[in-house]
């Protein structure tokens, strides 16, 4: 997926990516050596890092990964997708990203610099985002320098597109929300979420700020596919039902992977 975003849309095009393969390309149009060795001399430290930090499996999968993504850039003949700048630019974006979130998702990565970012991240007050961000802001200001402005300003579109490519995968479909019901019907509603759909439940003593009433409020955790669901189970219940969905970041334990017992 990777290799067919920079084959068939950025290379014919001249624009790059960001991080470590932004900076294979720029050296590889700078120098004329071919992008799969500069792909592999350029992220080889990083694997030797990772290594050291992150642990061998790690660093093993992130290898073949980059070996992989090499190895199809060098010896796949691509053809040329489209010749349009922003078709090239939003579509290669996508297929990158679908490539790194695949590898994210199996234990790798498919660029050194993200290996760089963790590490920095949990030596300063930076988060993993804001160290990436950091170093593309470099990559493509010197893109900008011999590339031209325009492709730059290109490039920077195709790392939007495979950010956001990457995060849907990772965190798209199988993402989660918190959901907080506030009802009197409360105990029917948490037993109809246990026993409808599956999905463990906490309930929380809560006083109401304006009646001072003594209440409970529900807790649950489900994917976005069944926000709908929950809603028109609650509102079955009881029609007045306060909901308040909230983003999750990351959820693990409990019952997220499995269903209740019924």
């Amino acid at each position: 997926m990777a290799a067919t975003g920079l084959g068939c849309f950025l290379l014919p095009n001249h624009f790059i990516d960001g991080g470590a393969t932004g900076i294979s390309m720029l050296l590889a149009n700078l120098t004329g050596i071919p992008l799969a060795i500069v792909l592999v001399l350029v992220n080889t430290p990083f694997i030797g890092i990772a290594r050291r930090h992150l642990g061998l499996e790690f660093a093993i999968k992130t290898g073949i990964g980059i070996a992989a993504l090499a190895l199809c850039v060098g010896l796949i003949p691509f053809p040329i997708a489209t010749e349009d700048k922003l078709l090239g630019s939003v579509f290669g974006g996508i297929f990158i990203g679908a490539g790194v979130g695949l590898a994210i998702r199996h234990g790798g990565v498919l660029d050194g610099t993200e290996i760089l970012a963790v590490i920095l991240s949990k030596r300063t007050f930076a988060t993993v985002g804001e160290v990436i961000l950091g170093l593309n802001v470099i990559i493509f200001a010197v893109a900008a320098l011999f590339l031209g402005v325009e492709p730059a300003l290109y490039s920077v579109l195709t790392y939007l597109a495979a950010s956001k490519t990457i995060d849907y995968l990772i965190h798209g479909i199988e993402a989660y929300n918190g959901v907080m019901i506030t009802s009197t019907q409360h105990d029917l509603i948490r037993q109809a979420i246990l026993n409808e759909m599956g999905r463990g439940v906490t309930a929380f003593k809560a006083t109401g700020g304006y009646s001072q009433a003594d209440q409970e409020v529900l807790m649950c955790v489900v994917t976005r596919l069944e926000i709908t669901r929950l809603e028109t189970l609650v509102k079955v219940i009881d029609a007045n039902a306060f909901i308040v969905v909230l983003s999750v970041n990351e959820a693990s334990g409990g019952v997220m992977g499995k269903r209740t017992p019924h």
